[in-house]
């Protein structure tokens, strides 16, 4: 075998004081050593001198390299001996591609991992070598996504990055050359919200699409109505399975039967399942099939993303539905509503844990909500602060008067408002360590949460039944506490005894328990970049 691949060898000898050393992870491609920084090598065989050299042995490749998927490559074969592993006649290529062509149920292009039929011009070697630099690619995309997270919904995490990616997928790719069927299985996210959307989406690209004429636009139709759009509206929810017919009275009357089909699509779409047929309604109506098919593609990407920081027992809040559920042992055993950020004042995405409660909580008015919605209302009528229970404090928190301030200046000022009723906070705030202010809070804007969407708030989540998510994260001893101290009407820290993992973070397709699928509206206007980015070919 040796004398097959004597060649490689000669050249890469020859070579061998133009090339970086083996022994240290390659550096990115065009940001190679000179000549005079590097040193000699000798290669232990013909495919780690190709390695080596691999700009001029294997010239299609490397262009298709950066660094830190060349030293991928260089650490998977030193573990295979630097021999290797894609022989003609072995089973494991045929293994290879049928597990590539079942990247396409996990919305993955088989395309992008192209195993060629035949060597390529650079020879068996380079043909080796692309082989698996298609495997790990293939590996790491179905393990931790296609696209960079950081580049699309960046999420801050209280402990900083994961893990070494490398090494946990080497964990998987070279044990994985014994069975290349449970290597994929291995990496894909056992996460059962992914395992229920790839199934979900599995069988429908294998479907024709359904078509749909829009519904049109027009004043609010409410229950008992009649419309000249009831019978388009009728015929939009049968095309998917809401309305067992498409029959409508003769006097285009909005009855019973359309309402219920229109309140269980509502609900389906995370919108307000009252039967009013509104802007936001016809929207959600009016988005095409494939659109809503792409839609799933994408959130299986997002799964692939979460399944990194989703822990067993936590709580996670799913920015895009303004819900959030409390995890023990794997298994969700509560959820509320909630009330999340508006789009020009979004939730920001974040992996924290949850270690204080603030009880009967004073507010003091965030930078942005005091420059853009307070001062603009105090310079109209300083009344404002009295009617809304404000206090005007110094930088070192001592009471102003408001007379004396000139509010086309204000200066290094801030507003308080005390605990009470009337505070925005309601009763209690769970607090998470995290860069942007924001944090978990109860509110008095109760009737918001029956509303759909609920984008509402200036960043801060306010969530719905909060004393009963008290309830949940502490023991009856320190529940007592709390109960005793809300008792006093005055602002008390109160810190868990066991810190709680937080994960808020944002999908719009999820597969509820009973198999349906249930989308929420992209508040942020997240899914097309997404889309596009799983759509470009490299």
């Amino acid at each position: 075998m040796f004398k097959k691949y004597a060649c490689y060898l000669s050249i890469c000898l020859l070579a061998a004081p133009f090339v970086a050393c083996a022994d240290e992870p390659a550096p990115p491609l065009e940001t190679l050593p000179t000549p005079e920084t590097q040193l000699p090598v000798e290669p232990r065989s013909p495919l780690q001198a190709v390695l080596i050299s691999l700009a001029q042995s294997c010239p299609a490749i490397a262009p298709r390299l950066n660094g830190p998927a060349l030293s991928q490559l260089q650490a998977f074969y030193e573990q295979q001996d630097w021999m290797p592993v894609w022989a003609s006649e072995s089973a494991r290529l045929p293994a290879l591609r049928a597990q590539l062509q079942l990247l396409a149920d996990d919305g993955l292009n088989p395309n992008r991992y192209a195993v060629a039929t035949t060597p390529p011009q650079d020879g068996e070697l380079c043909a080796d070598i692309d082989i698996s630099r298609n495997y790990l690619q293939a590996l790491q995309d179905l393990h931790y996504g296609r696209l960079l997270q950081s580049h699309f919904e960046p999420l801050w995490r209280v402990d900083g990055p994961p893990t070494d990616r490398q090494a946990q997928l080497l964990s998987i790719a070279v044990p994985g050359m014994n069975d290349i069927a449970a290597a994929f299985d291995l990496a894909r996210p056992h996460l059962p919200q992914y395992q229920s959307l790839r199934q979900l989406y599995a069988a429908q690209r294998l479907q024709a699409l359904p078509q749909w004429q829009p519904v049109g636009n027009g004043p609010l139709l409410r229950p008992a109505m009649e419309d000249p759009r009831v019978p388009e509206l009728a015929r939009r929810l049968y095309s998917e399975g809401y309305l067992a017919n498409a029959l409508v009275t003769p006097d285009n009357a909005y009855d019973d039967v359309l309402v219920e089909a229109v309140k269980h699509f509502q609900a389906s779409h995370s919108l307000q399942a009252d039967g009013v047929v509104g802007p936001g309604t016809i929207a959600e109506l009016n988005i095409s099939a494939l659109t809503r098919r792409d839609q799933l593609r994408v959130n299986l990407e997002r799964f692939r993303w979460i399944a990194q920081d989703m822990e067993p027992s936590g709580l996670v809040v799913n920015v895009a539905a303004a819900e959030l559920t409390l995890y023990q042992g794997g298994q969700p055993v509560w959820q509320t509503r909630t009330q999340v950020g508006r789009a020009e004042r979004q939730t920001p995405l974040l992996k924290s844990r949850v270690t204080r409660l603030t009880l009967n909580p004073t507010w003091t008015v965030p930078p942005t909500i005091w420059k853009e919605d307070k001062l603009p209302e105090i310079r109209k009528d300083q009344t404002f602060l009295s009617r809304q229970n404000l206090q005007v404090l110094d930088a070192n928190g001592q009471p102003l008067a408001a007379a004396d301030i000139d509010w086309d200046n204000p200066g290094n000022i801030l507003l308080r408002q005390d605990a009470g009723p009337r505070n925005p906070l309601g009763q209690m705030v769970i607090r998470f360590p995290n860069p942007f202010s924001v944090y978990l809070h109860d509110t008095p804007s109760k009737a918001l949460f029956d509303k759909g969407p609920r984008a509402f708030s200036s960043g801060c989540v306010r969530v719905e039944h909060p004393l009963r998510l008290r309830d949940l994260l502490l023991s009856p001893a320190e529940k007592a506490r709390t109960e005793t101290l809300l008792a006093t009407g005055t602002t008390h820290e109160f810190r868990l005894s066991a810190p709680v993992p937080i994960l808020m973070t944002y999908w719009t397709a999820q597969v509820d328990s009973s198999g349906h699928v249930r989308y929420a509206p992209d508040i942020y206007s997240h899914d097309s970049a997404l889309l596009a980015g799983l759509d470009r070919a490299h």
